[in-house]
């Protein structure tokens, strides 16, 4: 094997063994397929061994190339690291954007007194907030696609930061003239009535419904909507229920009038939210910044 190989075939190696297919990683690295295919050829050559052998579509690692991984890949994070961090970063000047994933109830709550801090102390820097799938999180953070991603916890490998910011209690949403629903809602009454769900699923329990479920529980869902906002203008003039994180409940109460918030009528464990993002890039000034930013700022 050659003592000298070009630092570039290590971001190659790393792209190919992350994607998993060579047109991806030629996307992920912004170059043709054919460099990607020549520079394949060099570590081939420096390794004397195949490294990725096509089954279909997919580029599958030889045990050489497993090997190799974890050494090449803690090179070139600390290789950026190291970068990075000798970088000055002054709010007041950058000009970035950030790729923040958000569901619509965090998108309420997280980007007024973001965007407010940000119109104050970085007037270049920008937010994209993005619908994000949590089947593929880690691999849209690994390859830039997400720079940051704020959710409830998640499963997630040792390659994720992942740090608690705050933690979500329930909230039952009625209309203030709900004739069953006086002063307290109680558990009968609750599970008597008929509920709206806003939930991005087509099928599928919600956090509320695993708690009744743990009680030997189910309640009637009438309605299956995808936001909350949606829902709650529904319950607005209907009879429905609507279970909620609690901060966005008190947000919805302040704009409609018409709504009544009560409390999730059986004792259930809190909804903790977190901040993901990819451990390539903890020692990068620009978005640790972001990071400390929403830590403040989340109530």
């Amino acid at each position: 094997m050659s003592q000298r190989i070009d630092l570039n075939l290590y971001t190659v190696f790393e792209a190919i063994y992350t994607e998993g297919n060579l047109t991806k990683a030629a996307e992920k690295l912004f170059i043709t397929q054919p460099a990607i295919s020549h520079s394949l050829s060099k570590l081939r050559d420096s390794f004397d061994d195949p490294l990725f052998v096509r089954q279909g579509h997919k580029m599958i690692p030889t045990p050489l190339a497993t090997r190799l991984h974890p050494e090449i890949s803690t090179a070139l994070n600390t290789l950026s690291n190291t970068l990075v961090s000798t970088r000055s970063f002054n709010p007041k000047a950058a000009k970035i954007q950030f790729k923040v994933g958000l569901r619509d109830v965090l998108e309420s709550t997280c980007l007024p007194p973001l965007l407010a801090k940000l119109e104050s102390e970085a007037p270049n820097i920008s937010v994209i907030s993005l619908r994000h799938d949590r089947q593929t999180m880690e691999h849209d953070l690994s390859i830039g696609a997400l720079d940051l991603i704020v959710d409830v916890a998640q499963p997630v490998s040792d390659r994720i930061s992942r740090q608690h910011v705050i933690s979500e209690s329930l909230c039952v949403l009625a209309s203030k003239t709900h004739p069953r629903i006086k002063t307290v809602l109680d558990l009968e009454t609750y599970l008597k009535e008929r509920h709206a769900v806003a939930s991005y699923r087509s099928s599928g329990s919600t956090f509320e419904d695993f708690e009744l479920n743990r009680y030997g529980l189910s309640r009637d869902i009438a309605l299956r909507c995808q936001h909350y906002f949606a829902a709650s203008r529904v319950v607005e003039c209907t009879e429905l229920l609507l279970t909620m994180p609690e901060s966005y409940g008190e947000l919805l109460l302040q704009q409609r009038s018409e709504l009544a918030l009560h409390n999730f009528p059986i004792e259930s464990p809190p909804i903790d939210i977190h901040l993901f993002s990819h451990i390539s890039r903890d020692n990068e000034p620009e978005l640790q910044w972001l990071i400390q930013l929403l830590i403040q700022l989340l109530p």
